[in-house]
């Protein structure tokens, strides 16, 4: 039996004390990995059945736990006598580290069917109730002995790619623009007759370049379909990677047939996918599905997501760090223009890794703390920006024309309360 897991895991080991659970424990997590109650029961106690002891010694694996995914090691404990509150303590420890929380449950058979099935479901019940997202029962020796764990890189991960990259800000269907850019990057774009051949286009990079965006593709501008054929087709051969804005996921959720406001230029992007061939559209969306929404790229060097990333959450997987990454963090007041105003995570980062992002436009990119905005409002009438990593050059080409009139004005500051807009020329607002 295989049980495929993120490297990065938060492991609960669950049934009685036996051979078969040493044995397995020994097999498939080291001494640093495991983290077991009675072990700490005798560090802080010379009686382990003393009042209390069990509930210090947890205290202390909470404290554990807590330290090893916070530095991104795979983590297991033996959480056989544990309460159901005290697993649920331990599931939200994991999920506020981003990490997925994983029960293996060793029930063996040892009564009749009816019995042991009513164990199993019982068990998988509370560990569900609990909070767990990946649930594993093996039911007798011979499974406990035939599991394989394989750890598994998150599809996030890309550390293997060194570049040297070629970083691309919001497109919004601007495709004109996009052309111009690539073939400024020196890459030589080819079209096809047949729309059926690699969606359209083929993409010839410059030597060793790869070329990556930081998503929203689409809505706005007058050629999103072409935007996605092109972007879909790099993809596809590997010559660009790509993760999910805010738009492109809107636009997954209408495909999946969920009830969307169809605003902030949506219905643009849906009146030219209505042109192309379902196949098309279908492969679209299968496309936006598999999306990351963010990447860890040059051995933990670059991390590429849409409205950037704190660096806690790099490499990490959870629905806190999706939004995070397509939405940025608010600080639930709005600015005269009615747009959330953001907080400006870029002047606390300190992390090593450098970080590239867009959602927010700026009149031009500039680098803080080792991060920089590269959605420099081409559909609004900007540039299209690129940044070259690791020459950190940014290479932009002009907007050729207004295709969308902004909310704010991008000459406007961002991030600021509403307070600090009063003394603008109203002709800005």
């Amino acid at each position: 039996m295989k049980i495929n897991i993120p490297k990065l895991s938060f492991i609960a080991l669950i049934g009685v004390a036996n051979e078969e659970k040493s044995t397995f424990i020994q097999k498939h997590f080291s001494s640093n990995e495991m983290i077991s109650l009675d072990y700490y029961k005798g560090v802080i106690s010379n009686d382990k059945n003393a009042p209390d002891t069990a509930k210090d010694a947890f205290d202390i694996a909470k404290y554990s736990i807590q330290k090893r995914l916070q530095r991104g090691y795979l983590t297991a404990i033996d959480a056989t006598n544990l309460q159901s509150s005290d697993r649920k303590d331990l599931v939200h420890l994991a999920k506020k580290h981003h990490v997925l929380p994983v029960a293996i449950v060793m029930n063996q058979k040892k009564d009749n069917s009816r019995s042991h099935k009513n164990r199993t479901d019982q068990h998988f019940l509370e560990l569900k109730k609990a909070g767990f997202k990946q649930i594993f029962i093996l039911n007798s020796r011979e499974e406990i002995e035939a599991v394989n764990i394989i750890r598994e890189k998150s599809p996030n991960d890309k550390s293997e790619f060194i570049g040297p990259f070629d970083i691309i800000g919001d497109v919004h269907g601007c495709f004109s623009e996009l052309s111009t850019l690539l073939t400024k990057l020196g890459y030589t774009i080819i079209k096809h007759q047949n729309k059926m051949n690699n969606y359209g286009y083929s993409v010839l990079p410059p030597r060793n370049r790869k070329a990556i965006f930081v998503g929203d593709l689409v809505d706005r501008g007058p050629a999103s379909n072409e935007v996605l054929r092109l972007a879909m087709s790099m993809v596809k051969n590997e010559t660009g990677l790509c993760v999910i804005g805010n738009h492109d996921e809107k636009l997954l959720k209408k495909l999946n047939g969920r009830d969307v406001q169809i605003r902030y230029g949506l219905a643009e992007t849906l009146e030219q996918l209505a042109k192309e061939p379902s196949q098309f559209v279908e492969e679209v969306r299968e496309f936006l599905h598999n999306l990351v929404d963010h990447y860890i790229l040059d051995n933990g060097q670059l991390v590429i997501a849409h409205a950037g990333l704190k660096e806690e959450m790099h490499g990490r997987i959870s629905n806190a760090v999706r939004n995070y990454c397509m939405y940025g963090e608010t600080t639930g007041k709005k600015d005269d223009f009615g747009l959330p105003i953001r907080k400006n995570w870029a002047k606390e980062y300190n992390g090593e890794a450098m970080v590239i992002y867009g959602h927010t436009p700026v009149p031009k990119p500039e680098f803080i703390n080792n991060t920089a905005n590269i959605d420099t409002g081409c559909v609004f009438g900007g540039n299209l920006t690129a940044l070259r990593y690791p020459e950190k050059e940014f290479i932009s080409v002009k907007a050729e024309k207004v295709w969308s009139e902004p909310t704010r004005p991008l000459n406007l500051p961002q991030n600021v309360e509403s307070k600090d807009l009063i003394d603008q020329p109203k002709k800005n607002i």
